[in-house]
C-alpha cells in the first residue's frame, strides 16, 4: 500500500478529519510543500497492556506493618 499526499494547504484546512483518516485506514500521510515532501503522519501504535506486568514481593498486610525501629523524623 502506497502513502497518500495531501498539500499542506488542504491539511491545514482539513486536519482533524485526515488524522483521524490515518488512524482508522492505518495508513500513512505525507504533507507536501510546492511538491516536496516536508512531513509523515503515520498511525499510532497501540499501546501495551500493562495489566498483569506487575509481581507483588509482599502482601498488604507485610507492606503497612510496623516496623521496630527507632527513628527521630526531624533528623
Amino acid at each position: 500500500m502506497s502513502d497518500r499526499t495531501v498539500t499542506a494547504t488542504r491539511f491545514q484546512a482539513e486536519c482533524l478529519g485526515l488524522l483521524d483518516d490515518v488512524a482508522q485506514t492505518h495508513r500513512t500521510l505525507v504533507i507536501t510543500k510546492r511538491g516536496k515532501p516536508v512531513a509523515k503522519v503515520v498511525p499510532a501504535d497501540e499501546p501495551i497492556d500493562l495489566r498483569g506486568s506487575v509481581t507483588f514481593l509482599v502482601d498488604d498486610d507485610e507492606l503497612i506493618e510496623p516496623i521496630d525501629v527507632e527513628w527521630d523524623a526531624a533528623q
